[in-house]
């Protein structure tokens, strides 16, 4: 294939991806030259996008390969005693207390680290 048409395959490439993400812009992408464009069984064309079981839209860039963008905003900003959950299917992202991931983490003025200043705390400290 003659440079002008590899040039303008990966320019739509590029354009394809950066466009996948819909509304939520993708936090980092990832290009496999090797991969097929096959998801759970289905064949995909040239253009063609699918969401796979990691919360990554994927794009079939047949014959090249197959690109692919992370679609989950991942909160970089949150308290130690906090963690992040990202559900599987729905992409839903949760942040929730470390030492009981059943509760949710409300960062806040009046949500203060848990064991900070706990009696079990200050009994371990003055061990």
């Amino acid at each position: 294939m003659e440079l002008a048409g590899i040039n303008w395959v990966l320019t739509v490439a590029g354009f394809l991806l950066w466009t996948s993400g819909g509304s939520a812009a993708p936090m980092e992408c990832h290009f496999n030259s090797r991969a097929v464009c096959v998801f759970e069984g289905r064949h995909y064309s040239l253009g063609e996008t699918w969401m796979d079981n990691a919360c990554m839209q994927c794009t079939c860039l047949h014959p090249f390969g197959v690109g692919c963008c992370e679609t989950v905003h991942r909160p970089v900003d949150f308290p130690a005693w906090c963690e992040l959950r990202v559900e599987p299917v729905t992409c839903k992202v949760t942040l929730v207390q470390t030492a009981d991931p059943r509760l949710p983490c409300s960062p806040g003025e009046n949500n203060k680290d848990p064991s900070h200043g706990s009696l079990q705390l200050q009994q371990q400290l003055e061990g």
